[in-house]
């Protein structure tokens, strides 16, 4: 992690702003009046009130998703004071990045370590249970459908799957299937689990997937969902392997 502070805060408005644009497809439409917010469902009298507590909502919640959920709020609230009414801050300025990054090191370490031992006790629990095979590395996989095809991808190509994924509580954090539409990707570009699994499915075959954190995302945050050390359920369909460059 580089300059935490810098994406915490400098990110957080433009992010906020823009999100509903991300991931939609470039439509041409007529030419329309600029949207105006409707606020007549805030607390508050003034627009400025209003943005001001929305932009309070925003850093909040991209300190929660970075791990920083549990800092000191009282001298949160008088830093932020501090900086917009131009007093002298009370560490110097050179501090703050590396006390953010060891703050976040820390409490990356111990949302990891929880999160790895409640995986290991779902794994070895899964484990027992009929149908599910156990690979040397801790991977699990149990057979839903298998393919009728008999060629396997390799990890230099391309495949399209349907996917579901979920965390060990059953929250789903991606599905492929719920938005409706599958997705074809490299096989070389994703998490370790997958590229593993994939490569001994063939086309029409739909596995589960239960993948240790180590072949996931590790000790990193993956996403608002997706906490450090997180162990992850996939069920993955094959639908079309796309043959890359081999060499």
């Amino acid at each position: 992690m580089k300059k935490t502070a810098l994406l915490i805060v400098t990110t957080v408005v433009a992010i906020s702003i823009n999100a509903q644009d991300v991931k939609k497809p470039v439509v041409k439409k007529p030419a329309a009046k600029p949207a105006v917010a409707n606020t007549s469902a805030s607390p508050f009298k003034t627009n400025s009130d209003t943005a001001s507590y929305g932009i309070g909502v925003r850093i909040a919640q991209n300190l929660k998703s970075q791990g920083f959920d549990g800092v000191n709020q009282d001298l949160l609230k008088r830093a932020i004071g501090d900086v917009l009414q131009n007093k002298t801050l009370a560490i110097p300025d050179s501090l703050i990045d590396a006390s953010l990054e060891s703050y976040h090191k820390a409490a990356m370490d111990a949302k990891s370590a929880v999160a790895k031992k409640e995986g290991a006790d779902f794994l070895a629990s899964n484990a027992k249970k009929p149908g599910v095979k156990v690979l040397p590395d801790g991977l699990q996989y149990e057979v839903i459908k298998a393919g009728s095809d008999t060629t396997h991808p390799l990890l230099t190509d391309k495949v399209k799957c349907h996917y579901h994924g979920t965390l060990i509580n059953g929250k789903v954090f991606d599905s492929s299937v719920d938005r409706g539409e599958p997705i074809t990707f490299p096989l070389n570009g994703v998490i370790k689990g997958w590229q593993e699994a994939v490569q001994l499915m063939t086309v029409g075959s739909k596995w589960k997937l239960y993948i240790p954190s180590d072949l996931a995302y590790g000790d990193q945050q993956a996403g608002p969902s997706i906490a450090p050390g997180s162990t992850l359920i996939f069920t993955v369909e094959l639908l079309g392997i796309e043959k890359g460059d081999s060499k």
